[in-house]
């Protein structure tokens, strides 16, 4: 939520404002808001909407990955406390590019908890409800992008646009902390990250260093039982960490093939490209849309208040129609026929709902419309993401949600809103360029069509699944019980099935 809060927040009036004007009398207004007190062009002040993609680009696969070895929530951890000193630097930024770099580093916030979060709460909620579950996460992305206009409007007005930002700094301060100190969890297809049972030799080698300075040992030490120098110590070491280096690399690369060869898989990110790429072009534009096309007097609580109710109402009851479905059908064919059709007919009716209602020249005819519109696009954020979860091996669904959310922001609301910068500065109609922007839900809404036509299963209950180690040495190395001549199949636990 507070996430979310963040994007509206940088988008609201109050908060973005407005840029020194000058009429033809050669009368100038003075500007406010960021983009006032940096004296930025529109494609500038877009820019910064999307900065935030860097960080998330670099961290969020990189968190996924880590996953694997380290304790979900601690990644957790480090990311909102990264997202907690970048907002805080936002509200300090004495230039253009300052902010900028602020603006990149508060997308590791988001890139450390989308890809971790989503499967935790798919393995923790009753097998009726998780959709319903998903959907109440998914909830905050529109909720607290509404509440971010209507708290960026109201300190903007009231104070000052930097206030803004050290408040949401100081939101964030108690979740990354509790990111530190929560109890350990383990996601399903993983095996504990905490568990330091049944070392080997080698391993028994590599804890030693990481808790012994061997600079300060001399002569032998036992490890296992041999006598091994310092010297050889450190050197066996190194050896460890770069072969772990160097097969994570090797395991990120067979996913990502896994990934990129799931037909379900690749068109459902296609359809969420599209339609993200017009919703993030709707969340940074629209109170400025809806100001100069309707003259709206408080366009940010207006914009806010419609996103909040319909993101709320339209997103879990979304979520509730396909666990109710779920409670009658086969997964299978939740997954592979169900979901597209309620994903491309909600789409298409709300694009329909929306273009008509920028046709209006009429306010609340267009306020009417328009919450019709929302509230049907917003009933897709649940199962978009349910087929993102359940189209895949449960061990890759942290990156199958990190190399989602990465597509969605670096194709579709990364671009769209310097885009719909530079298309509204060269045509300067607002009501065309919206109903152009409108237009690309369409699209999204044709990708997941074809979804219906693609045979899937739900991987979620993969019988093949194997539980997945933390360290990608272990499946080579021989245990202490005496199961050495066995391989990697044999000595995880056969029996193993990670319920969905």
């Amino acid at each position: 939520m507070i996430n979310y809060l963040d994007r509206g927040t940088i988008a609201s009036n109050g908060v973005n404002g407005k840029k020194r004007t000058c009429d033809e009398k050669g009368i100038c207004k003075s500007g406010s808001g960021i983009q006032g007190d940096f004296d930025l062009t529109n494609f500038q002040d877009g820019l910064l909407s999307s900065a935030f993609m860097v960080g998330l680009l670099v961290s969020s696969p990189v968190f996924a990955s880590l996953a694997k070895s380290h304790n979900p929530f601690r990644l957790i951890g480090v990311g909102l406390s990264v997202f907690t000193l970048a907002t805080a630097g936002c509200g300090a930024a004495p230039s253009f590019w300052f902010i900028a770099i602020c603006r990149m580093l508060v997308g590791v916030g988001e890139g450390s908890f989308i890809s971790l979060a989503a499967p935790f709460i798919d393995d923790n909620a009753p097998i009726s409800q998780k959709t319903a579950w998903l959907a109440v996460f998914y909830m905050c992305i529109p909720t607290g992008i509404a509440f971010g206009y209507v708290y960026g409007g109201l300190v903007g007005e009231h104070l000052n646009w930097r206030y803004a930002f050290w408040g949401e700094a100081l939101l964030m301060l108690p979740f990354a902390v509790f990111g530190f100190v929560v109890k350990p969890l383990q996601l399903k297809g993983f095996s504990s990250v905490e568990s330091k049972k049944a070392l080997t030799p080698m391993e028994t080698v590599s804890a030693v260093t990481d808790d012994l300075d061997a600079s300060k040992v001399k002569g032998p030490i036992l490890v296992g039982g041999d006598g091994i120098s310092a010297d050889e110590l450190n050197k066996t070491s190194k050896s460890l960490d770069i072969h772990n280096i160097l097969n994570r690399l090797s395991q990120f690369g067979k996913d990502m093939k896994v990934l990129l060869v799931d037909k379900v898989y690749v068109v459902n990110v296609f359809g969420y490209v599209a339609y993200t790429f017009v919703l993030g072009a709707y969340g940074y534009w629209g109170p400025k849309a809806g100001y100069n096309i309707y003259h709206m007097k408080s366009a940010d609580m207006l914009f806010g208040g419609i996103t909040v109710v319909c993101g709320i109402f339209g997103t879990i009851a979304g979520g509730f129609i396909l666990d109710h479905m779920s409670a009658t059908i086969n997964h299978a064919f939740i997954v592979s026929i169900v979901s597209p059709i309620l994903l491309s007919g909600a789409t298409f009716l709300g694009a329909i709902s929306c273009f008509s209602a920028f046709c209006l020249r009429n306010l609340y005819g267009f306020l009417v419309l328009f919450a019709v519109g929302e509230l049907l696009l917003f009933a897709a954020q649940a199962p978009v993401n349910f087929v993102c979860l359940h189209c895949v091996k449960p061990s890759l669904r942290p990156l199958a949600m990190a190399m989602s959310t990465v597509s969605i922001h670096i194709f579709g609301d990364v671009p769209s809103s310097p885009l719909f910068g530079v298309v509204q500065d060269h045509i300067n109609n607002w009501r065309t360029t919206t109903l152009m922007l409108t237009s690309i839900f369409v699209l999204a809404a044709g990708f997941w069509f074809i979804g219906i036509f693609l045979p899937s299963v739900d991987k979620c209950t993969d019988e093949n699944e194997t539980q997945v180690s933390p360290n990608p040495m272990v499946d080579m190395k021989t245990l202490p019980d005496g199961n050495g001549d066995k391989g990697p199949a044999e000595v995880q636990d056969s029996n193993f099935r990670p319920p969905c």
